[in-house]
């Protein structure tokens, strides 16, 4: 009988604390770093620098070696097809952060994730992503991954504290928001899997919650797609706009970062933008977002429960307790445990000389997220489906859920 492939979370885990591990051992891959260039002169410099090279290729085989690992626990076999679409996502990746190294854009203060963005969205849209190209396309994995090794950064009592808090955001902002999606979506004449599938993405937490919807009502591949597309497209905009929205109204990083985490449907976005107002920022825009991650098992509990017994003609199964922990965004107890023993367990020398190659890691990993995500998006897909009505229910939902998730995380983190 063969052996059931695990689950991307476990994945991530597995893949994020070897990692962890082969760092905290002494192996610390030299990343590439670029300096800041103004002109033709330094900028040819860098790209005669030999070392600078060296640098690419540690990269391109420490992800390669991760995915591979990722592929044969996944149950796949082939191989060789990720070498050249991993050397494309990782060149473009590249190519964004020489971008932002140049001196006009570094006196802009704009981060390379949104060039990694901005590049990855520009061959989706405008040339199309051919198919060598997909294999190394992982954007749920880079995330989960990188989100796991940002815990080596984060000091367990600050989950604890804003974690708490977090919860008490989260509980209030995922009902409310929930309900009043529902209700839009009847209003705008959607069918019960839409209205389920689109509440629970906007409320909970955008892609994992769509997918974990339309696991617990088995609901239409074609939905579910349209919902995710919608979910990644609304995001961007989102992630771009609310950093500088939160800078203008003088928040401070605490409740900018819940709102943040709060409102954005997708972690890689949540990451991006609170990237760009800090560090601070971004600790507790992940936190939120985690703790929303949590409640993730809950409502596919609560929603399959409803499901079956609303629809007993279609001899739905009914759930148990075991639906919450197959829910469960795995990736979540990877990013406590991480901080668990960076907080607890390592000894301090070991801990300060492992974070900062964890962190560099981490970044790369974000990086290669964000190119993933435009590389996946494409704008013409939110106006196909059904006239439009879909992405106008959600449209309105999120506008909602942007204003009450605000109010909310100034009543609790202000």
């Amino acid at each position: 009988m063969p052996k059931k492939p695990l689950h991307e979370d476990w994945i991530a885990v597995i893949i994020a604390f070897v990692t962890i591990g082969l760092v905290c051992l002494g192996l610390k891959p030299l990343l590439p770093k670029f300096t800041v260039w103004s002109g033709a002169g330094s900028f040819s410099a860098q790209l005669g620098n030999t070392l600078l090279w060296q640098q690419m290729g540690i990269l391109f085989l420490w992800v390669l070696a991760s995915l591979f690992i990722a592929r044969l626990l996944a149950g796949y076999t082939k191989l060789l097809n990720l070498i050249p679409s991993l050397l494309a996502v990782i060149f473009i990746t590249l190519i964004a952060q020489l971008i932002a190294n140049n001196s006009a854009m570094k006196s802009f203060g704009i981060e390379v994730v949104l060039f990694s963005l901005i590049l990855g969205l520009l061959i989706s849209n405008l040339i199309g992503v051919p198919g060598w190209m997909k294999p190394a396309i992982q954007t749920e994995l880079y995330i989960k991954i990188g989100l796991i090794l940002l815990g080596c950064n984060v000091i367990f009592k600050d989950i604890l504290e804003a974690g708490a808090l977090g919860i008490v955001q989260s509980v209030a902002v995922v009902f409310t928001v929930w309900y009043f999606s529902f209700w839009v979506c009847r209003k705008l004449g959607l069918d019960d899997e839409f209205r389920m599938m689109i509440s629970s993405a906007v409320s909970i937490c955008g892609v994992s919650a769509a997918i974990a919807t339309a696991g617990a009502i088995e609901g239409d591949n074609k939905k579910l797609s349209h919902v995710i597309s919608l979910v990644l497209i609304v995001a961007i905009p989102m992630m771009l706009f609310m950093p500088y929205i939160a800078i203008w109204a003088h928040m401070s990083p605490k409740v900018a970062g819940a709102w943040l985490g709060g409102t954005i449907d997708t972690s890689g976005a949540v990451v991006a933008a609170g990237t760009m107002l800090g560090e601070e920022a971004l600790k507790y825009a992940t936190l939120v977002k985690f703790s929303q991650n949590v409640l993730l098992g809950l409502a596919a509990f609560l929603i399959s429960l409803y499901w079956s017994y609303s629809r007993k003609e279609a001899n739905f199964e009914k759930p148990t307790l075991r639906t919450i922990w197959e829910r469960f965004p795995k990736f979540v107890l990877g990013f406590v445990l991480a901080s668990v023993f960076f907080s607890f367990i390592l000894p301090t020398p070991l801990v300060a000389a492992a974070k900062g190659s964890l962190k560099e890691l981490q970044t790369y990993w974000f990086a290669l997220a964000f190119t993933c995500i435009g590389l996946e998006t494409k704008f013409t897909d939110i106006f196909k489906m059904e006239n439009g009505r879909p992405a106008l229910a959600f449209i309105i939902a999120q506008v909602f859920n942007i204003f009450f998730t605000l109010g909310i995380a100034y009543l609790v983190f202000g």
